[in-house]
């Protein structure tokens, strides 16, 4: 198997277990010691966490398809990235009660938005 495909393998996977890790946490440890509101924006990091694991492994599955494609190994890190920025900046926000981190939160959906583009870019080139 080629290494990218192995790290975005690798990656999807355990981010997909941090994220049920961090949505137990969220659902059983952090009920009733945050506000609502901040633990809904907890939720939304978790949601997207989960989801972009998904688009990992997706990723890692397509560059064992396609292992010449730069926009799949560009589309794989964008996605990453965007777990740490978007749902990073949402549980540091909830959990330190810190509205900067909300600031970064944007980036992160970004790097989401144009990491799917060059997937569906991919798969179109193929």
């Amino acid at each position: 198997m080629q290494a990218t495909a192995k790290y975005f393998l690798a990656l999807g996977s355990i981010n997909a277990m941090l994220a049920v890790i961090l949505g137990a946490f969220g659902a059983h440890g952090l009920k009733g010691r945050l506000a609502p509101d901040l633990l809904a924006v907890y939720q939304t990091g978790v949601q997207y966490h989960f989801y972009h694991a998904l688009g990992l492994l997706a990723a890692g599955l397509l560059i064992i398809q396609l292992p010449a494609s730069a926009l799949l190994r560009w589309c794989g890190w964008l996605m990453f990235c965007g777990i740490v920025l978007f749902s990073g900046s949402l549980y540091l926000l909830a959990l330190m009660h810190a509205p900067v981190f909300g600031m970064i939160t944007p980036l992160g959906g970004i790097a989401f938005i144009i990491s799917w583009l060059l997937m569906f870019a991919a798969i179109l080139r193929s």
